[in-house]
């Protein structure tokens, strides 16, 4: 195939890959500036172009019509693919007709594979993928679909009722408890609310003790469990005894900064706490995911020594 080079890298032109992606191929091609993987194709290139081209060398200036010159290139292929290939020993015809008993012809429909994985849009009109919950526009409930990541983002394509194959929604890939949903995929609920909310149900008293702080106490719950949050009875007793020192609202305050920042691990609500304490104020809150870290930086230890 053909390869164009930008600022020396290799550039597939995009009928050719998407060609490839439709019937499941891989486009390969060669290394830039390796003589023995271009060294065919230049070849190719440079005979015809000798050959062929109107020079000096032909006695002629060009072909006129543009039908002579296609003739010249047939008779030209003619000759060239019917003499003996010196580095294969093998005529180029001969080898053709050996090689088309193998060779078949391109399905219209692509390659499954190619799609992605499979997937069954549930009743709740949203696709499982990487253990993250991704919404669908309405009218796929049941239907099968197809899963891709492209880059960073997770395509969604199904066959329409005309037997087309088609993408209908783009997300961006996200991580385990931060499902993608979409309002408009929803505007059949009440307030385009998607996916109805867990509802808390306390059945002990330490249960029915943490849900009455306050509101956020009851969001942060909601959101513990699909964080991956562990020891979540532990902390919620801690929460109730931290009340009786600081007040159900501080405690109810820091819990719900906690569950919009995603801070869910042993020490943060005293953390958050303390903040609130020393600055009566959250300041700008930065949630801990894989584009930000909340460890300390190693600043500190460059005037080591000096």
């Amino acid at each position: 195939m053909t390869v164009e080079h930008i600022a020396g890298i290799p550039v597939r032109h995009p009928q050719m890959v998407a060609a490839g992606r439709h019937y499941g191929c891989q486009i390969v091609t060669c290394a830039p500036y390796d003589p023995e993987s271009k060294g065919g194709a230049e070849a190719t290139v440079r005979i015809a172009k000798a050959d062929l081209v109107p020079t000096e060398a032909h006695l002629r200036e060009q072909f006129d019509p543009f039908g002579e010159l296609a003739d010249a290139c047939r008779i030209w292929c003619d000759e060239i693919n019917g003499r003996r290939h010196r580095a294969t020993g093998q005529i180029p015809d001969d080898r053709l007709d050996a090689e088309r008993t193998t060779l078949h012809v391109l399905p219209e429909d692509p390659l499954a594979l190619a799609l992605g994985e499979e997937r069954m849009v549930r009743d709740d009109r949203t696709v499982s993928f990487g253990s993250v919950r991704y919404s669908t526009p309405p009218g796929y409930t049941g239907s099968l679909v197809w899963c891709r990541v492209v880059g960073e983002e997770l395509s969604i394509i199904t066959r329409t009722p005309g037997g087309d194959l088609a993408e209908i929604w783009r997300h961006r890939l996200a991580t385990p408890g931060t499902p993608q949903i979409i309002e408009e995929h929803y505007p059949d609920h009440p307030d385009s609310h998607s996916i109805h909310q867990p509802r808390l149900r306390p059945r002990t008293e330490a249960e029915i003790a943490s849900i009455e702080i306050g509101p956020r106490a009851g969001r942060w719950l909601k959101e513990a469990g699909p964080a991956g949050a562990v020891r979540i009875r532990a902390r919620m007793a801690q929460a109730v005894e931290l009340t009786t020192v600081l007040g159900a609202d501080q405690v109810d305050q820091a819990l719900g900064l906690a569950a919009t920042a995603g801070r869910f691990a042993d020490d943060d609500l005293p953390s958050i706490l303390d903040r609130l304490a020393a600055h009566q104020s959250p300041g700008d809150l930065v949630r801990a995911d894989e584009a930000h870290s909340v460890q300390p930086g190693t600043g500190g230890w460059q005037a080591l020594g000096q």
